[in-house]
């Protein structure tokens, strides 16, 4: 399973805390999960909410940062 990084607002974690009493979820990311896919579920209604076939390739349709702070990666490190 991919790990994913999140940095929640004081908000988000109360709001966290109160689904994960109401549902009887005891990890945040189960409840998180568990959130996304009602989510998607409630906005997707034609598409099971497991499927994620429709995000391929839209990270390259971005445009590239043409100001690069580092010329390669080592550059990060010095």
């Amino acid at each position: 399973m991919t790990q994913l990084n999140l940095h929640i607002t004081p908000t988000f974690k109360r709001d966290l805390t109160r689904f994960m009493k109401i549902r009887h979820i005891k990890t945040k990311s189960e409840a998180i999960r568990l959130a996304v896919k009602e989510g998607l579920e409630h906005n997707t209604p034609n598409k099971s909410p497991t499927d994620f076939t429709s995000w391929l390739g839209l990270a390259i349709q971005l445009p590239v940062n043409k100001k690069n702070k580092f010329q390669s990666d080592d550059d990060l490190w010095k």
